[in-house]
């Protein structure tokens, strides 16, 4: 795999166009990656030249997909994204004629509502860190920056001490497209933000640097270590759910909702270009409302004693 990339100065290309002009993070620009060596993969194995395939030839890639590999809709509808996206970039550049990748369609996605956790469930979560410990600190101010800011993992790792506003308790975000906003942060998150820079920050910090979160060595902590981290603090607890930094990011956007927050503050916190990617979440709510409507109102549900 590390030689097809090496071979191919065009996709090297592409990554480092999505990772410094784009600024994508590495997680996404590593999947990017994976998705388009399997496709460039594929062709070898068919003899086929990644700059002259044509639609016939997606057509049977996508077969291959579907019936050699199983893959989800979701996955395949994904790894298509990312191909048009490359195929794009070959066409703007001269290197193909156009994107054929226009052309296909993908699978129709199955349409899943986003997976949070309950408030009483993410207490659990803070309770699991020992704030005894440097590391302990470090991984509690994670989980409460994560759910009190709702920023994304790539986000968050980039946070430097001096985006911070201590007064007014905000941070500025730099966020897709190199886009700033800002999001505020409340009195929880700021105890154990004090907490760690007065004590677990000090010890961490060996190496004099500028972010926020640092590993055990004193650098800055990846996304991967971030994921990784808890992983490891959700085991400590009785949930029995897969966790990540945006399923946390999820239950931001979706306590905000039930407490009545309007949409497009939830959006410009989230730091959604569109208000449709953050209509997703009244999905949530209104399934939230009907269960609290059916056990709370005496007149939802004919009584079986009155029959």
């Amino acid at each position: 795999m590390e030689k097809c990339i090496k071979s191919n100065k065009h996709l090297e290309e592409y990554l480092d166009y999505l990772k410094y002009q784009k600024n994508y993070s590495s997680y996404t620009v590593d999947n990017y990656q994976r998705d388009i060596l399997e496709f460039l993969e594929y062709l070898q194995r068919e003899g086929l030249n990644y700059k002259s395939v044509v639609y016939s030839d997606l057509r049977f890639f996508l077969m291959y997909l579907k019936q050699d590999k199983n893959d989800k809709n979701s996955s395949i509808d994904r790894k298509l994204s990312s191909l048009r996206g490359f195929y794009q970039y070959l066409a703007n550049e001269g290197v193909v004629k156009n994107n054929v990748f226009t052309l296909l369609s993908g699978p129709k996605k199955e349409k899943k509502l986003p997976r949070y956790f309950e408030y009483n469930e993410l207490e659990d979560l803070f309770l699991a860190c020992d704030l005894s410990t440097a590391l302990g600190q470090r991984d509690r101010l994670i989980l409460e920056m994560l759910y009190a800011t709702g920023v994304r993992v790539g986000e968050l790792v980039s946070i430097k001490v001096s985006d911070i506003n201590f007064s007014s308790r905000h941070v500025l975000i730099l966020g897709k497209g190199n886009k700033e906003r800002i999001v505020p942060y409340g009195d929880y998150c700021e105890e154990i933000l004090k907490l760690y820079l007065k004590k677990g920050y000090l010890e961490l910090n060996k190496e004099n640097s500028p972010y926020l979160f640092l590993n055990n060595r004193g650098g800055k902590l990846t996304e991967r270590g971030v994921r990784y981290l808890l992983e490891q603090i959700i085991e400590k607890t009785s949930i029995q759910k897969h966790i990540s930094p945006h399923m946390i990011r999820h239950s931001f956007a979706t306590h905000l909702l039930n407490q009545g927050c309007d949409l497009t503050t939830v959006q410009k916190l989230l730091g959604h270009e569109s208000i449709k990617a953050t209509q997703i979440y009244t999905h949530v709510t209104t399934d939230r409302l009907k269960s609290v409507y059916e056990h709370s109102f005496p007149r939802a549900k004919i009584d079986s004693s009155d029959k």
